[in-house]
Formats: C-alpha cells, structure tokens, sequence
C-alpha cells in the first residue's frame, strides 16, 4: 500500500509500506480521502511546526476518512463498510487539563502526522491506517466522504468561534482566508454572526471566502477607506503572522475579544500589546478542538456549500504535486490526496 512519508525539509516520500493490521483496541481503517493541511505542508517546507522538529521519518496526515475494514481484540464500532472520519486526538485523560475538560490542550496527548512527541505518532495518509476504535465516527445521512474529509479543519473552526464567545448577532473580522479562516467564516455564520469581514493579500483566496460566506472581503494591502470596517465585536487571527494579529487588536472594539488561532512563528512575535491594557480586549487562545468533532460533521451534512471549499483531489502517487499546489494559495483552498487503491 502507498504512504505519504516525511524524512525530511523538503524530502516528501510516496512509499510502498507494509500492511497494516489492527492491534489491542484499534480498528483498520481503509482510507479514501486526506485533506493536506498547513501543519503537513509547515513540515514538507521546513522540516517541522513552530517548535516540534522532524526528527525520524513520518507519515504525514491526520484529516482522514474511509470506510472500517476490520477491529482488534476488544476494539467495536461501526460496522465493516461504514463511511467513518477519523478523530485524530488521543488524549492522556490523566492529566490536570483532561480533568478540567481542556482535552484538546493536553499535556501528553497523542495526534495523527505529529513531531510533537518522539517516536513521532505515525499519521493517516495510508491507505491503510490502525487507529484506536473509539477515535472513528459515522458519518451522518447524507455526509460523502469527499465532503466529510473537512470535518478536521471544520472543528479548529468551530473551536475557534466558541473561543470568541458569543457570536450571535455581531460583526466578525477573520485575517486570513487559507482553508481554517474561510472555515472560521462558515463557523462564525452558522454560529449567528450578523457580518463577517475578511481580509487576505490574495483575490483568490477572498474568493473562497466569499463561497464560505462572508459578507464583506478586503485586500490587506489596501488603503483603509477601501472597505475596511470602522469597528468590530469579534476578530478571529487565522493568518499566522504577526500583522495579522495587529490588524484584529486594532479593529475589535473597547472590550472586545482577539482569538489568535494561526501559528505564529517560533520565537517571540510583536504585538500592539498596550492596546490590550488601554481598551481592555480579551486576547485568546485557541488550539485544536475536542467535541466540536461530532458538530461539524453535523454541520456538514446540511450545508452542501462547503463542496466549493475543495478546490483538487490528487491521487497520493502524485502527492508531491498535491502539496505543491496546497502550498499555493492564488490556484487553491482545500487540496484532498485520494487513497483510492
């Protein structure tokens, strides 16, 4: 079987590896669809995410969907054939934010496609992948797969909002509209915002905002009488760079809150951090997500618009032209490398 393996900065890999059976608790899963993500394209461009190294060859992936081939001893679940996305998070469950119900800030958590920890945790670009039982969901009626490959990045959307607070009713800025910030306007919309405003250097991009939803779209590099909102409620930095956090401390309102969910780069980022002091805004955080899982597969199967947000499906033999595209962001949104065997 094909696998998507990382060895490297810029050294990407489709390999023969071996095949797979389940182990103790685990299921087999046959894997249709992967969504190639900025984490997995972070690790091909500079051979690691923020602080996490590559440090031993890796399978990359952890936005997977297929069908259940088969279980473990003691593993259950969904039944042989069952259409399934994959949860790509083990929690520890043991330590003080897993009690605390903040499992998707765990200390010792385990993530598909992840340098975070050594030995790495192998990810799901496979066609094969054994992955504990209870981390696999049914897809609701109506959900394909090619359309539930987005329920990963759907729920670091969904979280994000939730980070926000209340939405409903509000104006909404996202800087940056790659696959998680036009996510973000689809989350931000179902959530009841009143008016979203996006804003990205790239017209294709916007582009793609507009199809998730967004009310308004901006060019960043464009003086500030050419559309930009005077004020807003709720800023959502989806950027990852530094100017676009400024940009959110700058617009959100007297009191209002700042969710920095892009990774920054390593190190120490400037930011207008008297702004904080002098008009009280609520700078958040927010990383992956727990139980939004089940929501946006939900969310999914009753909004047939996020199909647009899929902008090429590649067979993984052809996996280094999929993340070259990926990584270009003026001819693409969400890329899917397709396992089909």
């Amino acid at each position: 079987m094909l696998g998507c393996v990382i060895h490297g900065q810029g050294d990407l890999r489709v390999e023969e590896l071996p095949a797979r059976e389940p182990g103790p608790g685990q299921a087999l899963v046959a894997v249709r669809y992967g969504g190639v993500c900025g984490s997995d394209l972070h690790y091909w461009r500079h051979g690691g995410v923020g602080d996490f190294r590559i440090e031993e060859p890796m399978l990359l992936g952890h936005e997977v969907v297929g069908t259940v081939v088969s279980y473990g001893d003691g593993a259950s679940g969904p039944l042989a054939g069952t259409a399934v996305a994959v949860h790509p998070a083990t929690p520890c469950g043991r330590c003080p934010e897993c009690a605390d119900g903040r499992r998707n800030v765990c200390r010792d958590t385990r993530y598909l496609g992840s340098a975070a920890r050594f030995p790495h945790v192998q990810g799901g670009f496979a066609a094969r992948v054994a992955v504990p039982a209870d981390q696999l969901r049914a897809l609701p009626a109506g959900l394909d797969l090619r359309r539930a490959a987005l329920a990963e990045p759907l729920s670091v959307a969904l979280h994000a909002v939730r980070r926000a607070g209340e939405v409903a009713g509000r104006h909404v800025l996202v800087t940056g509209a790659g696959p998680i910030g036009c996510l973000v306007v689809a989350a931000a919309k179902a959530a009841g915002a009143a008016r979203v405003t996006v804003t990205d250097l790239l017209p294709a991009a916007l582009r793609y905002a507009r199809i998730a939803g967004a009310d308004t779209v901006v060019r960043a590099d464009e003086p500030d009488d050419a559309g930009w909102p005077c004020e807003v409620d709720v800023a959502v930095e989806a950027s990852g760079v530094a100017a676009g956090l400024d940009t959110c401390l700058r617009l959100v309102r007297r009191g209002g809150v700042v969710v920095q969910l892009g990774m920054l780069p390593p190190g120490q980022s400037p930011f207008a951090g008297n702004l904080v002091v002098s008009r009280e805004i609520e700078l958040r955080g927010a990383f992956r997500f727990d139980g939004e899982f089940d929501a946006a597969l939900e969310l999914l199967a009753a909004q047939s618009s996020f199909d647009g947000l899929v902008s090429a499906v590649v067979p993984v033999a052809e996996a280094r032209a999929a993340f070259e595209l990926a990584a270009d962001r003026s001819r693409s949104c969400k890329v899917l490398l397709d396992f089909k065997e």
